[in-house]
């Protein structure tokens, strides 16, 4: 989990970011619109499948043998439907030519990355956790030595390529995908295709309710680059606009997803055992409203600072729009919290009935605003759109669990909220470099959220032991 959170941000802010200085925001825009449309089908690569699997292997190790096979042989028939939908997808929204071609290209890798989650489910399923951490690490890894030559190794005379950027892609996941095959086959044995009817209608069905909520999930979550680059005569620039802050949003988006690993079995054991989730639920709470708030309210104030510190042009132009996704970041990161603790009470139907509220919310608002503020209206589409939701969420926690809002809790964000408010009114006054100032809020909200209470080291450790 440490490995992930130095790889995967070193890939995005460090690979990704520079990859878009060379190629420029319009070809990142189209290729942004692209990977985004092979993430939306991506569940057609899975259903569910993967989350059954570990829990069926974690349960009953002597089943890998039997059940490897035939969910191998399934995963590889829903490639074929996934590649199918994909294509079909962007030849109707207007694809051609070498953007079809990297559509399919984009749409091998996802097939070759969901395969390597399976195989990943399997190790972790066989409590083989060395091994699994080595996988999920090893595709990024090797990206990040691929293009780093390319990029800055002075290999080439040649501009860069978007192209070799997918192709890297390729390369790498082939590498993880070969690799933790071997190492899945040295326990389950030789494999030979198993299509078994029965086998793969039951594991769909069980599957299913997971499938729809990561599906809506996923549309309303990517669906932002594909309308603004398909909408707007100029809208592969726009959508390589937006993609400058989306890509800060998803990298400061891992840190909270991590509280959502930890968060979920927690909350299944301790519902399994009818205690009280209420203590953790706002433990987590107190902690992960404290630093997002902190992080969104540091990139509302420093937009250009920060994006200046990675991006070397069309900052300005980007600044809002990062601005107002860092904001939507605070509701989405609570949406780990409430929207993982009703998963763990089966909440599955409320679930889907929300994301798809968000979904409609979000691509409505989006029609809406793209025509006239284009890269930013993607964004306050996306901060309504995950404030309903992470809202909402909240409230049906607080109502089925019935949580109580403390007075000390109330008093603690008031005088947080009030303290970055002076900070950030002081910052705009006081004369100084701005990355210095920038640190200088950060430092002082850090303070300020563990003299409140909100934020200690106490409280972490409780967190993590609750976690045995």
């Amino acid at each position: 989990m440490a490995v992930n959170l130095v790889i995967k941000p070193t890939y995005i802010l460090g690979i990704e970011a520079e990859v878009q200085n060379q190629v420029g925001p319009e070809i990142y825009g189209k290729y942004a619109a692209l990977i985004s449309l092979s993430f939306l089908f991506n569940i057609l690569l899975d259903l569910g499948i993967q989350n059954y699997n570990t829990r069926n292997i974690a349960s009953h190790e002597q089943l890998l043998a039997k059940h490897f096979p035939r969910i191998l042989t399934l995963r590889g028939l829903l490639v074929l439907l996934y590649l199918s939908v994909l294509m079909a997808a962007g030849w109707g929204l207007g694809y051609r030519g070498i953007d079809l071609q990297h559509l399919l290209i984009l749409g091998l890798n996802q097939a070759l990355a969901g395969f390597i989650l399976f195989f990943r489910s399997n190790l972790s399923g066989l409590h083989l956790f060395k091994q699994d951490s080595i996988i999920s690490v090893l595709d990024r890894s090797l990206l990040i030595v691929l293009m780093g030559l390319l990029l800055w190794g002075s290999v080439t005379d040649q501009a860069f390529d978007i192209t070799w950027f997918i192709w890297g892609q390729t390369i790498a996941y082939s590498t993880s995908f070969l690799v933790s095959l071997f190492m899945v086959m040295r326990q389950a044995g030789k494999v030979r295709p198993i299509v078994d009817k029965a086998f793969n209608v039951m594991i769909l069905k069980n599957s299913f309710p997971y499938a729809l909520l990561f599906f809506l999930m996923t549309v309303y979550y990517r669906t932002d680059s594909i309308m603004l680059e398909r909408l707007l005569p100029d809208g592969a620039y726009h959508a390589g606009i937006y993609a400058m802050g989306f890509r800060l949003f998803e990298a400061a988006n891992m840190v909270s997803y991590l509280f959502a690993v930890l968060l979920l079995p927690i909350f299944a054991r301790m519902l399994s055992q009818k205690e009280s989730v209420e203590p953790v639920t706002m433990l987590s709470f107190r902690v992960l409203f404290s630093g997002t708030l902190l992080l969104s309210a540091a990139c509302f104030l420093f937009d250009d600072t920060i994006l200046g510190l990675r991006y070397h042009e069309r900052i300005s132009e980007a600044a809002p729009t990062f601005s107002i996704l860092m904001i939507s970041f605070l509701f989405f990161a609570l949406s780990y919290i409430f929207g993982t603790l009703m998963t763990a009470a089966g909440q599955l139907r409320k679930l889907n009935q929300i994301a798809l509220i968000g979904l409609v919310l979000n691509v409505g608002l989006n029609l809406a605003l793209i025509w006239e503020c284009h890269a930013l209206g993607c964004a306050i589409a996306s901060l309504c759109a995950h404030g309903i939701v992470a809202i909402t969420q909240a409230i049906i926690c607080f109502r089925a669990f019935q949580f109580r809002l403390e007075a000390s809790l109330v008093k603690q964000l008031v005088v947080y909220i009030g303290g970055l408010a002076v900070l950030g009114a002081g910052s705009t006054i006081i004369q100084g470099h701005e990355v210095l100032k920038l640190g200088a809020f950060l430092g002082g909200g850090l303070l300020l959220a563990v003299g409140v209470g909100l934020l200690n080291v106490k409280s972490f450790m409780t967190l993590m032991r609750s976690r045995k």
